[in-house]
């Protein structure tokens, strides 16, 4: 897409947005937030456009430095992910989780594979089984594990259920999990006892589903041991490209934003006991 054809549509969508005043001092502030979300949107994609063209699209930083990505992502913010800032609270936990090499990593809400493919990468003993209900995130993950020369590990599913984790019992498993939600029916130990036995991590929509947090560390407390991730929005760039240096302050602000629209904290959560005789118990009687 242009930039001109975004501009044409940014400015029909605002005219759109402000053409009947609102009535009332909160459904003012409401419009001219949504105002400001959709200005700070476009601004955002046009610096991408700018780091597209003198960067490329290899992950500059972070733990998953040097995969060769995509010019946009399948849903929601980009640069961040190029820029490799992206959960930047989350990536001591990634590295972590890599140096561990599981056997398997099981993504479960892995839209284009930004953690999928960066993770096969970076640990190429794993497989990695990546779960996406969106049949063009399916599509697009599947040429990105292609493209960084993957794709033998790197296997694409859609709906994973509960009952699913049964086939994953007794084995070296990390369960890395963004479902917009839906955590709140999938990550059931009681339906689900294999769980109980790998390690996880999982994003917690809490501004979707309040409470979530909360209620999926009280069904995990007895079998992990877990922490809280909290997200206070500040990104850092261990080194900078000049061209981002020379950006006003406004810009590197919008540049690394995730366009987040309330908390969504993340719960790194390791297994208290892996055993597999302890997993194969627990299928037996959960």
């Amino acid at each position: 897409m242009t930039e001109q054809t975004i501009y044409s549509q940014v400015h029909q969508q605002l005219q759109h947005m402000l053409a009947h005043p609102a009535q009332g001092n909160a459904a003012e502030q409401a419009q001219l937030n949504n105002a400001l979300r959709l200005l700070s949107k476009w601004r955002s994609v046009l610096i991408q456009n700018t780091l597209l063209q003198q960067n490329g699209t290899v992950v500059m930083q972070g733990p998953l430095q040097g995969l060769d990505f995509l010019p946009q992502s399948a849903e929601g913010c980009h640069i961040a992910k190029l820029l490799g800032c992206y959960e930047q609270p989350l990536q001591a936990f990634v590295e972590q989780a890599v140096q561990k090499q599981y056997a398997t990593i099981l993504n479960i809400g892995c839209a284009e594979g930004y953690y999928a493919v960066g993770m096969a990468r970076r640990m190429p003993a794993t497989q990695v089984l990546a779960h996406d209900l969106n049949p063009k995130a399916q599509e697009i993950c599947t040429a990105l594990a292609h493209k960084n020369g993957v794709s033998d590990r790197v296997r694409i599913g859609g709906l994973f259920k509960p009952e699913d984790f049964a086939a994953h019992a007794g084995q070296n498993v990390l369960l890395m999990c963004d479902i917009e939600g839906a955590e709140k029916e999938l990550l059931d130990p009681v339906a689900a006892p294999a769980l109980r036995h790998m390690d996880i991590i999982v994003e917690s929509h809490e501004c979707l589903v309040p409470g979530i947090t909360q209620l999926i560390i009280d069904r995990f407390s007895q079998s992990h041991q877990i922490t809280l991730v909290q997200d206070d929005g500040q990104r850092q760039l261990s080194k900078p490209p000049q061209w981002f240096v020379k950006l006003s302050h406004l810009d590197q602000l919008l540049a690394t934003w995730e366009w987040r629209s309330g908390p969504t904290p993340w719960l790194v959560m390791q297994a208290k006991d892996t055993s597999s005789k302890a997993v194969q118990s627990s299928a037996a009687h959960g």
